[in-house]
């Protein structure tokens, strides 16, 4: 069953033309009805569009969290802010994304969000990234020697030496730009390098990549390379 794709507009602004245009048999919905749909669907089958500009949004997520827990949600927001990104993954949501995004970046999310990745945008997800993992760093050395005797102790020997330069420095929190210009490569590269290491080591995105490389004796052994001028 293909993925069906439910928007629950404001009473203030109108459903962004874009999301019409990515998804044309999307649905917009009042609140009864869509709580009454998403009981018809499995989890898997349905992606869940909320507007910022309804300042009852956060109100709507909790009701719709509390009817189907579990439920993949996506807040678009004219004027994306970390604060509120923050706050809505904090309440639940898997997405978070410009409300006049292209079709074709609107889609690219309710991928990654239907297969149960976390779409936060790249400055957001930056933010989360370093922060992860700063805090992955710091952790004691008996936290270490836990962290060794667990699976992603034997990520590093699945990657080639480029794809391991490109983990470890997405992993401390660097846009593919960044990365590509520390390693003299392309964007496109960066992205074909990124793909093959999500593969391998099984992840959805840059957040769960940095908790598979969560071994801090593993992240701080090999320091990423340093930004070219």
């Amino acid at each position: 069953m293909s993925t069906v794709h439910l928007f629950l507009p404001a009473s203030k602004a109108p459903v962004p033309e874009r999301w019409r245009e990515a998804f044309p048999v999307g649905e917009v919905l009042d609140l009864p009805t869509l709580l009454a749909r998403l009981r018809d669907l499995r989890e898997a089958d349905r992606v869940v569009w909320l507007d910022s500009a309804d300042e009852s949004w956060g109100i709507h997520l909790r009701q719709i969290l509390q009817t189907l827990p579990g439920a993949r949600v996506v807040l678009l927001s004219s004027t994306p802010k970390a604060a509120e990104g923050l706050s809505a993954l904090n309440d639940g949501v898997r997405g978070y994304t410009h409300a006049y995004a292209v079709p074709a970046l609107l889609q690219e999310v309710a991928l990654v969000v239907g297969h149960g990745g976390l779409w936060v945008g790249p400055d957001l997800l930056q933010r989360l990234v370093a922060s992860t993992h700063a805090t992955l760093a710091r952790r004691p050395a008996a936290a270490d020697a836990a962290a060794r005797a667990t699976p992603a102790a034997s990520a590093w020997p699945l990657l080639s030496a480029r794809e391991a330069e490109v983990a470890r420095a997405v992993s401390a929190g660097r846009s593919n730009k960044e990365v590509a210009a520390m390693l003299f490569i392309s964007e496109r590269t960066v992205k074909a390098h990124l793909g093959a290491i999500f593969e391998k080591l099984d992840v959805r995105d840059r957040l769960q990549l940095v908790l598979r490389l969560s071994v801090a004796a593993d992240l701080r052994s090999s320091p990423e390379p340093e930004l070219q001028p």
